[in-house]
């Protein structure tokens, strides 16, 4: 079923992502926050002080494209307003925040890499 191996290659490239980002001192405040407009993959906090909304894109081939090339002026828009919808709901509208995109491309052979965007949007 193309929907299970979708939902799993998305969890893979997400989990892989947190990693990266605890390796470079980022803490992940929580994954997965998800409300009626939309989800955002990963609340992370810089060690400045400043939330990051990372969105994780994740595919197996570029065939159809970057995986950087599915964030377009809608799925932007929808991301500032989640993000704005968080920092709402947590009492930290005012505080710093920036929105970030990872890109997992996994190799044929398992392998895989990471491309990372900060404050993108």
């Amino acid at each position: 079923m193309q929907t299970k191996n979708n939902q799993r290659t998305g969890a893979f490239g997400e989990e892989v992502v947190t990693q990266y980002l605890s390796a470079n001192l980022i803490e992940i405040v929580e994954r997965n926050w998800r409300i009626r407009e939309g989800e955002i993959d990963i609340v992370a906090l810089y060690p400045n002080g400043t939330f990051a909304f990372v969105e994780v894109k994740t595919r197996s081939s570029v065939a159809f494209g970057h995986p950087f090339e599915a964030i377009n002026r809608e799925k932007a828009h929808r991301l500032q307003r989640l993000a704005l919808g968080w920092l709402a709901t947590h009492g930290c509208l005012g505080c710093d925040y920036q929105i970030d995109v990872a890109a997992v491309l996994i190799a044929a052979n398992g392998s895989h890499t990471i491309e990372y965007r900060a404050a993108v949007l």
